[in-house]
């Protein structure tokens, strides 16, 4: 079953913290188009305002210009509210090196306020964003939960504080917490802009430009690139996973391994560019490969990913043609 089958209760309300985000606006989106209502927190820090424009006209959207780190404004946030898709952080490994005491008062305490507040409005199910980079130096492929190995970065720790605390929330207090541990997502509406920017959005934007991007490193890591659509279907079935599964964390990808070099020449020929890479050094915190085991997120939640590698990356393109 798609996402685009399931069926929840007639008015249910969504709440979509950095809903004007990447992730966060596409979902907005998904829930908008399968009838319903959709509560968007947002303070616009790191989302766009063209992403809360696309919704405004929709009589089921609400739009709360508003900061995580304020435990009141997540108490508005939640008020009446039957689902929590938290997606609000700040993403980058490198900018986390940077910037400790801002991730941890942002991706920690911020999500601590929410799980606060949702526990508080009586919150059906509160479904957040983690993220691969909690396996840290963990060399064995594919990844599982689990085996995790020392963190290589302070992002990396904020989601790993944000899984413990959820899973305190389940245990204490009998709020359904599921965590998705994203693995290197991509699609429309990543922003390809600014010096933390992804690597897809970011190349195709640069050779489209006849820009000679830069790759860090030599090229030859390996990442388990999980289109957009695999990301709502991820979420949508948490919010109907059962109580027993509560309190986990998922690998949320496609279960594929793609090299960055061979992306680079996909991209180009796609592109219709003769343009060689530069290569740069290794960034600070990144880790060498990684390739999600995502058996337990298709036991645990019915995940069953439709878009693998070379589907989403055709509709990404096709996107960023239209809208760079």
């Amino acid at each position: 079953m798609t996402y685009k089958e399931l069926q929840f209760p007639a008015r249910s309300l969504f709440l979509v913290t950095g809903g004007a985000g990447f992730i966060g606006s596409n979902l907005c989106e998904a829930i908008l188009n399968l009838g319903y209502k959709v509560r968007c927190l947002d303070d616009l820090s790191t989302g766009k305002q063209e992403n809360v424009d696309l919704f405004l006209n929709n009589p089921n959207y609400e739009f709360i210009k508003g900061d995580i780190k304020d435990f009141d404004t997540c108490m508005r946030a939640c008020a009446g509210v039957d689902y929590v898709l938290n997606q609000a952080a700040w993403g980058s490994v490198p900018r986390s090196i940077e910037m400790p005491l801002f991730y941890s008062l942002n991706n920690i305490q911020g999500t601590l306020n929410m799980l606060e507040a949702a526990r508080q409005n009586g919150v059906k199910k509160f479904v957040y964003a983690s993220s691969s980079s909690v396996y840290g130096d963990e060399a064995n492929l594919p990844k599982k939960e689990g085996v995790e190995g020392n963190l290589l970065s302070p992002y990396a720790l904020t989601k790993r504080c944000d899984e413990e605390w959820a899973k305190q929330y389940t245990r204490h207090y009998g709020l359904d917490t599921y965590g998705m541990r994203y693995f290197n997502v991509f699609g429309r509406r990543q922003d390809p802009h600014g010096a933390y920017a992804a690597v897809l959005p970011k190349f195709i934007k640069q050779l489209l430009n006849d820009e000679q991007p830069t790759i860090n490193g030599d090229g030859k890591q390996s990442r388990d690139f999980t289109y957009i659509e695999n990301v709502i279907e991820a979420n949508l079935k948490a919010c109907m996973a059962s109580h027993e599964v509560a309190g986990q964390a998922f690998n949320i990808a496609y279960g594929g391994r793609e090299y960055l070099i061979d992306i680079y020449y996909t991209l180009t020929k796609a592109l219709g560019k003769n343009i060689d890479p530069n290569f740069g050094p290794d960034r600070k915190g990144d880790i060498k490969h990684s390739n999600a085991d995502i058996s337990k997120a298709k036991e645990m939640l019915g995940y069953d990913p439709q878009y693998d590698f070379t589907k989403g990356l055709n509709e990404a393109i096709a996107w960023y043609r239209e809208n760079l």
